[in-house]
């Protein structure tokens, strides 16, 4: 019963987020997932509905680095995922937290990405 009422109140606090975050193709949604093992990023398009660029620590070249949903990890992920967005032309991007706190994984991931280029 706890569970069901936590996932609950995340979902709303996304549902929250959503409503005042959208992405345009000139400043993309900077959509970030943790699971409990692994890291997910998108810069997704709200208004045509497609994602722009993304990455994961699931990609084949970061398996191999072995990267975790943790702190290190996270910012690694971030300066990756910088890189890989300028590459695209994506140079401002709005953060959508995903219904988490701004601390831990989603901050090393934010401050990593914002110090490799992309502006919030």
């Amino acid at each position: 019963m706890l569970l069901e009422k936590k996932k609950k109140l995340r979902q709303k606090r996304i549902w929250r987020t959503r409503k005042k975050v959208r992405g345009t193709a000139s400043r993309p949604r900077l959509c970030v997932h943790f699971s409990n093992k692994h890291i997910y990023a998108q810069a997704i398009d709200d208004d045509q509905g497609t994602t722009l660029a993304c990455l994961s620590s699931l990609d084949k070249k970061l398996r191999a680095e072995g990267l975790k949903a943790n702190r290190e990890d996270a910012s690694k992920l971030g300066k990756l995922f910088a890189a890989k967005a300028q590459k695209k032309g994506i140079t401002k991007v709005v953060f959508d937290r995903n219904g988490r706190l701004y601390h831990g994984t989603v901050k090393a991931f934010a401050e990593a990405a914002r110090e490799n280029g992309l502006e919030f």
